[in-house]
C-alpha cells in the first residue's frame, strides 16, 4: 500500500506542466534588468563627474562627503543588489534548483545519457551553473571597480 502510493506520487509529480509564464512564452527579468540600467548609469554619472573634475581641485568637506555617499552606494548596489537581483530570478523565473540536472541532449554514442552527463565525471546541476554566474558578477564588478580607481586616479595624466 505504501510502496503503491509512493510511485502514484512520484509519477504525479514527475509529469509536470510548465509554468503559466512559460507557457506565455514571457520569462519577466525586469528587476535583474533594471538593476544593470540602473548599474550602468551610476558608473555613468561616476565618469560625467570625472571628465570634468580637476586633478588639482580641493575638495570641501560636503563635497568630499557627498561624493564618498555616491561611491558607497554604487559599491552597495554592484556588490549587494545585483547579485541578488541574478540569484533570485534565477531561483523563481528560471527555476534553477538543485534538484536540477544539466544533461544535454541524447547522442547515440553516448547511450541513454545526455552528452553532458556523458562527458564529464561528475553531475552538473543548475544550481552550480547559478552560483558560477553570480561570482563571474562580482568579478566583473571588482575589475569595473579597479578600472574606475584607475581612471580617477590618473585623471590629470595625458595620454
Amino acid at each position: 500500500m505504501v510502496i503503491g502510493l509512493c510511485a502514484i506520487f512520484h509519477k504525479v509529480f514527475e509529469i509536470r506542466k510548465p509554468s503559466k509564464r512559460l507557457q506565455r512564452g514571457k520569462l519577466r527579468m525586469v528587476a535583474f534588468a533594471v538593476s544593470i540600467i540602473a548599474t550602468v548609469i551610476l558608473v555613468w554619472g561616476f565618469y560625467a563627474y570625472l571628465k570634468r573634475c580637476p586633478i588639482d581641485k580641493e575638495f570641501t568637506w560636503g563635497e568630499a562627503m557627498l561624493f564618498a555617499t555616491y561611491v558607497f552606494f554604487i559599491l552597495f548596489w554592484v556588490y549587494g543588489v545585483v547579485p541578488h537581483q541574478w540569484l533570485t530570478w534565477a531561483d523563481s523565473e528560471l527555476n534553477w534548483r538543485p534538484d536540477r540536472f544539466i544533461v544535454g541532449p541524447e547522442l547515440p554514442w553516448t547511450g541513454e545519457q545526455g552528452i553532458v552527463e556523458w562527458a564529464l565525471p561528475f553531475t552538473m546541476t543548475y544550481l552550480v551553473i547559478r552560483d558560477v554566474i553570480a561570482v563571474v558578477i562580482y568579478g566583473i564588478a571588482l575589475a569595473g571597480n579597479v578600472v574606475c580607481w584607475r581612471h580617477w586616479q590618473n585623471r590629470g595624466v595625458e595620454k
